[in-house]
């Protein structure tokens, strides 16, 4: 996953019609880095949920009518001027509302409790003690037992609102989770959402399920027959392109688009000479031949390298790639118009929830980018095009499971994320054709070292990187002065924290053997064992 990329967003809430007829869950964001995670946990229960910032969750609690509200966690304390806060419109309305960490700590002070400085913080593993029954803990803990659970706080509770009662206890949060069984209001100071709590899910589920009574009615299948129906009312006539980078999220929107609106999307595939091997020719094949979706092939390679030469820092190429790609985007879009089709009014992308959440984020405001080149460039106002964005609803799982949903094949359905800037951001340094093409070659046997053991689904991202280092060594009876290929391969459930993936030595050894002898140019393989905290997890 490279640098998180923002998507258009034309209002301050992502809230869309299509998800209209469902039963919601609202998200407040309090700014913690996980809160993406419960909206997933809620998801898994069919129940569609949508993630605010607290600055804006008054009108969008207004707006949406959700059945029951959680709260998130966040680095703020409460004991702060101007701490962020829960609209007290929220917690008057009568629906179920579950706080988390910083949402447990601000809802007990707006209803009268007490937080104090922690005296003994708590970060990382920490065990619980149920101390009392409650509707959260059904058939998941019982008084009396001691869990595991995950801690990130320095404020406690230390004074429960009327109404309310302690149910477990931990030994840096006397007050852990408290509950007030009347109103419908529960809060815990540890994160249920995610993986290091693992009884959080079915504690989130309880709390859909049981607290809040949702039987978990959003499924994908109702998902899509919306959807298309919600892209034909926005597009009517009109003639949509698509800008197509051959990954899950842009084929997949594609291919909704296209059964939605048929001929009227045209799909612009630009080359940047910096794909996987052979990648180019299975998009054109998928779009072109098996679904006949109309497709501009774009071989830009020689004019990407070309200004590309020379460039060695990693910001400054994924800008250099983001302003080609929007000019040879734009310049082919007028060829389309030239040609008598008429003029694009729409831009479809595949653009993703978490990419809306970033642009409605307590930080910034909507911003519109290319999505399916990773906020590498800005889309021109003066192209003046609406945007199309039937994902803008989903995570990426969720688009992998439409992408089955549409009948997309296996192949693109659960292929590895791949960076819109593509390999020039697994070749440190400065971009030849030369390097691109040993990477190329690298990349290629890797993953079918991968695929033939069977592991390819095990693994949440793996790839090859060159690195702008050359050793010395001995190849045969001859001296070589070759690359360094360093391989990576991570394990994660959100995308957000990755570990590295445990191969064993033999297989790690049959992969640099092949690598070193079908690919010249390389004398050296290495592999990557670093666990990622929150945040990026290519090299560059």
């Amino acid at each position: 996953m490279t640098a998180s990329s923002k998507a258009s967003a034309s209002a301050s809430s992502p809230s869309v019609g299509a998800t209209s007829a469902h039963d919601k869950i609202l998200i407040v964001d309090f700014g913690s880095q996980v809160t993406q995670l419960i909206a997933r946990r809620v998801r898994e229960e069919g129940v569609y949920s949508e993630i605010v910032p607290f600055q804006k969750a008054e009108a969008a609690f207004l707006e949406m009518k959700p059945k029951a509200v959680i709260l998130s966690g966040g680095p703020a304390s409460v004991l702060e001027q101007n701490a962020p806060a829960a609209p007290m419109s929220v917690l008057t309305a009568g629906v179920p509302v579950l706080g988390i960490c910083y949402g447990e700590q601000t809802m007990a002070q707006q209803l009268g409790g007490a937080v104090e400085a922690g005296h003994h913080r708590e970060f990382g593993r920490a065990a619980i003690e149920v101390t009392e029954p409650c509707a959260l803990f059904e058939g998941v803990w019982e008084k009396g037992g001691r869990y595991d659970v995950w801690m990130s706080h320095g404020d406690r509770v230390t004074k429960l609102p009327d109404g309310f009662r302690a149910v477990a206890k931990a030994p840096g949060s006397p007050i852990a989770v408290i509950a007030d069984d009347a109103r419908r209001f529960y809060a815990m100071q540890f994160h249920p959402e995610v993986v290091h709590t693992p009884d959080g899910a079915k504690l989130i589920r309880n709390f859909v399920r049981k607290v809040a009574g949702l039987t978990g009615d959003w499924t994908m299948r109702a998902f899509r027959e919306e959807a298309i129906e919600k892209i034909r009312a926005q597009v009517g006539k009109g003639r949509v392109i698509c800008g197509l980078s051959g990954g899950v999220d842009s084929s997949v929107a594609a291919i909704l688009i296209h059964e939605a609106v048929g001929d009227q999307l045209t799909c612009v595939f630009v080359d940047h000479g910096m794909l996987r091997k052979d990648e180019g020719r299975t998009v054109v094949d998928l779009f072109r031949h098996h679904y006949n979706i109309p497709l501009v092939h774009v071989d830009a390679s020689k004019q990407f390298l070309g200004e590309l030469a020379g460039v060695t820092d990693p910001e400054a190429k994924r800008k250099t790639i983001g302003r080609l790609f929007i000019d040879v985007f734009e310049a082919e879009a007028k060829k389309i118009a030239a040609l008598g089709k008429g003029s694009a009014e729409f831009l479809a992308q595949g653009t993703l929830y978490p990419d809306v959440i970033e642009s409605v984020s307590f930080t910034g405001g909507p911003s519109v980018t290319i999505k399916s080149h990773h906020n590498v460039g800005g889309l021109p106002a003066r192209m003046n095009m609406k945007l199309v964005e039937p994902l803008r609803e989903l995570f990426k799982d969720e688009v992998r499971v439409l992408g089955r949903e549409l009948g997309l094949p296996e192949i693109f359905v659960g292929r590895h994320p791949f960076p819109g800037p593509g390999l020039a951001i697994r070749c440190p340094g400065e971009i030849t054709r030369e390097k691109l093409d040993i990477l190329r070659e690298a990349d290629a046997i890797y993953i079918d070292q991968i695929r033939k053991a069977g592991l390819y689904d095990e693994i949440w991202q793996a790839f090859a990187v060159l690195l702008p280092v050359k050793t010395v060594g001995v190849m045969g009876d001859g001296r070589t002065y070759e690359y360094v290929v360093g391989l990576r391969a991570v394990t994660s459930t959100d995308g957000m924290t990755a570990d590295f993936y445990p191969f064993d030595m033999k297989f790690l050894g049959e992969t640099a053997t092949r690598i070193i002898n079908e690919v010249n140019g390389i004398n050296r393989v290495v592999y990557d064992v670093t666990s990622k905290p929150p945040g990026t997890i290519e090299w560059e």
